[in-house]
């Protein structure tokens, strides 16, 4: 199979280490998965233990200033990781020093030989739609991790029109690569779904258009690499997972396994014959 008709499905490692109750590496491996993304530097034996068991590894980082790209990007590639997100500044940056960050985060990409995906991440220079499609228009060969809950919801995206605001983000879309697994409601910045749900909520049909449009985008492009659908549903201890009454509104860890169903069936529909 081409690389660009490939979609691989990862874990994120800081959700699935505060899964409750706790799932083996054997686990998730048995559940489809084939890969996990590190939250930061791992350890030779947390590496080994992935590799292993044929699981691929992929790492996250923040690029605060220019020269911490490299260092980023230098550490991941000697460590073997295939790729890298990246939160890149905190969103204060004027447009020099965004500019600033976004040419040293692509050179240390093509230096080191590693894809720098950065996210669409509140508290980042990404956060805004507007404000990221007009970096793409300046870098095109940005590459994005689509962390859409944080636009979803955090720029309320249904007010004022949500295909209007997905047409906005088509440059974007075009450039997904990765995909950060999680629903918001315009409200709420992660949300447990009932896959038996009739109707479906409106906004678990908006995030189908995303991805969908992510996938299309990507298999458009004709790069040769993969996509990757990685579920990070987080904590209630950093404030992600919803509680009532001291109980976590929903297994994250079923919960991942409906959204790595929604995200094959949203990919492989691009693939069946017109």
């Amino acid at each position: 199979m081409s690389r660009t008709r490939e979609l691989r499905h990862y874990m994120n490692r800081m959700a699935f280490d505060s899964f409750e109750p706790s799932r083996s590496l054997d686990e998730l491996a048995g559940a489809g998965f084939t890969g996990v993304q590190f939250a930061g530097p791992a350890n030779p034996h947390e590496r080994k233990a992935c590799l292993d068991r044929n699981l691929g590894i992929t790492g996250s980082g923040r690029v605060n200033t220019p020269e911490e790209a490299a260092a980023l990007a230098e550490q991941s590639s000697g460590e073997g990781y295939e790729c890298v997100t990246v939160h890149a500044g905190w969103g204060m940056e004027d447009d020099r020093e965004a500019h600033r960050l976004i040419e040293a985060i692509l050179t240390a990409s093509s230096r080191f030989r590693i894809p720098l995906y950065v996210e669409t991440h509140r508290a980042t220079i990404f956060q805004d739609i507007w404000r990221t499609v007009q970096f793409v228009h300046r870098f095109p060969e940005l590459r994005f991790n689509g962390d859409f809950s944080h636009w979803y919801a955090g720029q309320e995206m249904v007010y004022g029109g949500f295909e209007n605001k997905l047409l906005f983000i088509a440059p974007v879309l075009d450039r997904v690569r990765f995909v950060h697994g999680r629903i918001a409601s315009p409200g709420c910045i992660q949300v447990a779904i009932d896959p038996a749900a009739a109707p479906e909520p409106s906004y678990v049909t908006h995030f189908r258009q995303l991805w969908t449009a992510s996938f299309q985008g990507h298999q458009n492009s004709g790069e040769d690499c993969p996509m990757y659908f990685v579920p990070e549903l987080l904590a209630p201890a950093i404030y992600y997972a919803r509680t009532f009454h001291g109980v976590e509104e929903s297994d994250r860890w079923q919960q991942s396994l409906f959204l790595k169903d929604i995200a094959a069936e949203c990919f492989h529909r691009l693939q069946a014959p017109a």
